[in-house]
């Protein structure tokens, strides 16, 4: 189907101005003033609108097994519930079990993963080492597209990383041209509090950001940066949630570390309070880790964003219903972490950012799309409106209002942690692959309709890290 998309304004990461945009065959085959349709196109009006990279959400776990239950979205309500907010593309985990080859896990995702209604890709974890682990990687970054691994400090005597684990897998990527990742929380900490806290007789969800301070993601931040700078590794911090994360990327990239850090919507908008809220449910409903923080940690996180120190949004969309959570009643260590939000990301994101003169329009769409392609080696297929970029196109109102609801939402939650915010700045068409998944209220995607997307690896990152390498060898002494 071919589609004309008719007096809009084109917004990208660089730049604006007035143009149609026509798309066929899934790509953006011409952009310019007073196109010409033709009897087989379809014409989409732009009129008053912008036409934008559609979003991509490089943090989700749709389906995934977790704390002894599985989230509640899958692959096709996620990615669905992503395009009615004008959310085309994804980036998902593997999170294989420690002993569980990489490839297997890899495999069960991908057979989760075909009922996808927009494209995916995923990063791969690394939750322990051997051989097989460092021939894996090869694979997958070689045959399967893969180009970053993700490694959690948190989550002891689950899915923890120690640091020899840290440096074996950086290595590896570095060899591999891939992108390492971390979730950057002391596991070691968390434990030890998580124990202390419920000694104490502290069994409700207020006690989950009292054991996940802001202490223990900037330790861990810090430790992670500086053990890639000794590797000469790029690295990314996924979704950091505190001043303290925030200063240790600041500061390695004044120094001129190739450090990339994430932040999520929610982290840029809820505080820490609603963890003392009187209803249990509701606070439950938003444990998740990094947990919400005090205030003042989200001006300095927008700050970041603002300021380049932190270049993606995302949502950890990771979904727990009611009878979920409840498994931790008493305890809440038990209460499955996560929290939902790809719907509404891109709202919040303009609401809170654009219309507040926090982020112009351009910044906005560097934020959502362009600089998550960029960064994981998909630009300009993805993030892009130009010649031959894939169709993935939000064409969005700026003056459009909704009030985000659980009763209204698409995501297969509950509970929505932004629930009753009336926001400015709507999805009003998006498309995916160059047809019509979302048009005005009407949600069009088909099951099994997403594609996985191959990003190859050593980015343009890597070039400039290996030409300082190999400016400064290391070298030994000649002595007589």
């Amino acid at each position: 189907m071919a589609i004309l998309i008719r007096g809009g304004t084109v917004v990208t990461a660089d730049q604006s101005y007035q143009a149609d945009v026509l798309c066929d065959s899934g790509k953006i085959i011409d952009i310019g003033k007073d196109l010409k349709p033709d009897i087989k196109h379809t014409i989409v009006d732009a009129g008053n609108l912008l036409v934008m990279p559609g979003g991509i959400d490089p943090h989700t776990h749709m389906e995934l097994p977790f704390m002894g239950t599985v989230a509640s979205e899958n692959f096709f309500t996620g990615t669905s519930a992503g395009a009615a907010g004008g959310t085309t593309s994804i980036i998902d985990f593997v999170i294989p079990n420690p002993q569980q080859p990489l490839m297997e896990a890899y495999e069960q995702w991908m057979g989760w993963a075909e009922k996808a209604a927009c494209d995916y890709s995923f990063h791969v974890a690394i939750t322990w080492w051997d051989e097989s682990v460092n021939e894996d990687m090869g694979t997958l970054v070689r045959d399967h597209g893969v180009n970053s691994f993700k490694h959690f400090m948190a989550y002891k005597n689950a899915i923890m990383a120690a640091d020899e684990t840290l440096i074996h897998s950086f290595s590896r990527c570095l060899e591999l041209g891939a992108m390492p990742t971390v979730h950057a929380e002391n596991g070691d900490l968390v434990y030890h509090l998580q124990k202390e806290i419920l000694a104490r007789g502290i069994r409700g969800p207020e006690g989950h950001p009292m054991s996940r301070p802001a202490e223990v993601e900037g330790e861990a931040a810090n430790r992670a940066i500086r053990i890639a700078q000794t590797l000469n590794v790029p690295i990314y911090a996924v979704h950091v949630s505190c001043e303290e994360s925030l200063q240790a990327i600041t500061r390695a990239r004044n120094e001129g570390q190739r450090v990339y850090g994430e932040v999520l919507a929610g982290h840029l908008e809820i505080d820490d309070s609603v963890y003392r809220h009187e209803d249990w449910e509701f606070a439950a409903a938003h444990v998740m880790s990094p947990p919400f923080r005090p205030k003042h940690h989200q001006e300095a996180l927008w700050k970041g964003l603002q300021s380049g120190n932190l270049q993606t949004t995302a949502t950890d969309h990771c979904c727990f219903c009611a009878e979920q959570k409840a498994a931790g009643r008493d305890d809440f260590s038990k209460i499955p972490n996560g929290t939902g939000g790809i719907e509404d990301r891109m709202s919040i994101l303009w609401d809170s950012g654009v219309e507040s003169g926090k982020l112009t329009p351009n910044e906005f769409v560097a934020v959502t799309s362009s600089n998550a392609a960029k960064i994981f080696n998909i630009y300009p297929r993805k993030g892009s409106i130009s010649i031959g970029a894939d169709a993935d196109i939000v064409i969005w109102d700026p003056n459009g209002q909704r009030t985000i609801s659980a009763k209204t939402h698409h995501q297969n939650v509950d509970f929505n942690i932004f629930e009753g915010r009336t926001v400015t700045g709507i999805a009003v068409h998006t498309l995916s692959q160059g047809e019509l998944v979302w048009t005005e209220g009407d949600l069009r995607t088909v099951e099994g309709k997403g594609r996985y997307i191959k990003r190859p690896p050593f980015s343009p990152v890597f070039d400039a890290i290996n030409k300082k390498a190999e400016l400064n060898p290391k070298t030994a002494v000649e002595r007589g």
